[in-house]
């Protein structure tokens, strides 16, 4: 049994580091208990998710990412027309959201963003413009000489609603030099959510875990993010992320030793923990199905998890890095596989609004 000194911070939001570490080593059967229970107190039985769909501006990036299968030396960069009609087909599709995404491209400015931002806002008003990352902003930010800030409210001006939480990865710069070591760092991924939040634009948080970061580098990104929510209040949720590790440089070389991604129990330690830390301060923690697989990302949801993420319709970087989830779940199996849980569904938009 869990001590009740451990659990009573718990429900209060006030675990520590070593009462973490101490939950990562009881029985994770008690753990998953604790986290689903809390998770019932936070948001009760319902479980979101979103009819949304990737659109990848460029396939090219000239960052050395040692996870990334994704990226090309040479490849495309959508027109504004092409990303209207990936925003059509969306919209024809009842979809609330496009991510629009892509990678740190010198032959990619800001205006770029703003011009594909402005003509989305412009021809579908109703639809959420979910997009880019804190590494595209700052880059950009910097290819046109401005501070991150303003670059964030021009974005936020030209249509942007939400800004991901991604190239976050794992925010020790111990690890970040060694997966990502051309991405911003640490203090940089901080300074620039941190501006986005002081524009009054929301973002989710995310963390990719499983590769050659420590449990205790682990916990510390989750209470990172936690204390960024403490000053801002801004993150719309927490999205634990497994590593894929095949078709890039580092899976491989973890695989050469024997090491591969790893297992559900580990994942589901994860989901809990990160519910557990993150009570009282983000209410959502996303269970990623195109990660996970279905049948897993239904068992987080008994782990601390409260959502499914998107429907997504074509998710290339996933299956690029070697995922076999697929790259499209329709909302109806979404919505049987929360009624088969026992949950009450929820069609939502990025802010974690109700959408009928």
């Amino acid at each position: 049994m869990l001590p009740d000194d451990i659990i009573e911070d718990a429900r209060r939001g006030e675990v520590g580091y070593e009462d973490a570490l101490r939950l990562l080593d009881a029985n994770p059967f008690d753990l998953f208990s604790l986290a689903n229970d809390i998770r019932y107190d936070a948001v009760g039985d319902t479980v979101s998710y979103v009819v949304n769909r990737n659109i990848y501006l460029t396939n090219r990036c000239i960052g050395n990412c040692g996870f990334c299968a994704f990226q090309q030396n040479e490849g495309h960069i959508l027109s504004r027309d092409e990303v209207l009609h990936e925003v059509k087909l969306a919209n024809d599709a009842c979809a609330v959201e496009v991510c629009v995404q892509g990678g740190y491209n010198p032959d990619i400015k800001l205006d770029y963003y703003l011009d594909i931002f402005e003509a989305i806002s412009s021809e579908y008003p109703g639809m959420t413009i979910h997009g880019l990352s804190p590494m595209e902003v700052f880059y950009s930010a910097g290819q046109a000489g401005m501070p991150v800030e303003e670059a964030m409210m021009l974005l936020k001006e030209s249509g942007l609603g939400t800004l991901t939480g991604t190239s976050a990865e794992i925010l020790e710069d111990r690890v970040r030099n060694i997966i990502c070591p051309k991405k911003l760092s640490t203090s940089q991924w901080v300074e620039t959510i941190m501006a986005a939040h002081g524009i009054g634009l929301r973002t989710n948080a995310t963390i990719m875990y499983g590769h050659v970061e420590s449990i205790k580098e682990r916990l510390e990104h989750i209470f990172l993010i936690r204390g960024i929510q403490e000053q801002t209040g801004e993150f719309t949720e927490f999205i634990p992320m497994p590593f894929m590790p095949y078709n890039n440089r580092i899976g491989e070389s973890m695989m050469e030793r024997g090491q591969y991604m790893t297992g559900g129990i580990e994942d589901l330690q994860l989901f809990a923990i990160s519910r557990i830390i993150l009570n009282n301060h983000i209410d959502n923690i996303q269970a990623p199905w195109v990660k996970l697989g279905t049948k897993l990302a239904q068992v987080a949801l008994f782990s601390g998890a409260n959502d499914l993420g998107g429907t997504l319709m074509e998710d290339h970087i996933t299956t690029a890095s070697g995922g076999s989830n697929g790259e499209y779940t329709p909302a109806s199996e979404l919505e049987w596989i929360i009624r088969e849980s026992g949950r009450i569904p929820k069609r939502r938009n990025a802010i974690y609004e109700e959408c009928r």
